[in-house]
Parts: structure tokens; sequence; C-alpha cells
């Protein structure tokens, strides 16, 4: 009967393999510390001269008049998030196309974009019967 082998493993694979991760974790520490640095040089070196004109309000060079509060039409943040959520699925439209292209992926792939593209058309279907599209 023949001995079990031991799989040989290679140190230096392994090695090579955490000390490029070593380099990335040592830029990110180099760049948090390059911002730490920059903002407490800037708050040391900034002059700190609080008078009356520049606690007050600035707002576009004109006095502020009434409340602070504006009220905002929840529409226009409605219709950019519905801008944001069409573009980043376009963007999703490209890998598809390229993957579409590989041999051996052609059918599941479309059939999983159609699903997708369904979620995405229900969810408009959804947003055009509450009535959040029409402008007014």
């Amino acid at each position: 009967m023949p001995k079990p082998t031991v799989p040989v493993v290679d140190h230096t694979v392994a090695a090579s393999y955490f000390q490029s991760y070593s380099v990335v974790g040592l830029l990110a520490v180099i760049g948090v510390l390059f911002v730490a640095v920059a903002f407490g040089a800037g708050r040391l070196l900034r002059p700190v001269v609080p008078t009356p004109e520049k606690l007050l309000t600035y707002e576009c060079g004109v006095d502020p008049v009434g409340e602070g509060w504006a009220h905002t039409q929840v529409r226009y943040y409605v219709y950019a998030f519905l801008y944001v959520i069409f573009a980043v699925d376009a963007i999703f439209l490209f890998p598809w196309a390229t993957v579409f292209a590989a041999p051996g992926y052609g059918a599941t792939t479309l059939v999983e974009m159609f699903i997708f593209l369904g979620f995405l058309a229900v969810g408009l279907l959804y947003a055009y019967k509450k009535g959040v599209l029409e402008w007014t």
C-alpha cells in the first residue's frame, strides 16, 4: 500500500502575495497621514480673528431675510434619484454587452439582463402610477 503524500506548500508565493497587500496598506496609511497633516497644518496656520461681520450668515452676497429654512419640493430629489438610478443601470448594460458576446454565456446573460430590465420597468411604472413623474 503506497504511503500518502503530504502536499508541499511554497511559502515564497504566500509571502509575495501578502507583501503586495502590505504595499497597498502602506500607501493607504501614508495617504491618511498626508491628509491629517494637511488639515492639522491648515488649522494651526490659519488666522482666527472672529468679527461680527464674519459671524453673520452669508447668503450669496445678500443679507438673509426671514427663516433659515427653505422648503424644497421633494420631486426635485425624486427626479435626481431616478436619473441616478437609470444612469447606473446604463453603466451596467456595457459589461452585459461584452459578456453577451462571449461564447457560452449568451442565452443566460440575455435572460438575466431582461430580468434586470424588468425590475427597472416595474419601478418606473410604479413611479408613473404614483404620479411622481408629473411636473407641476
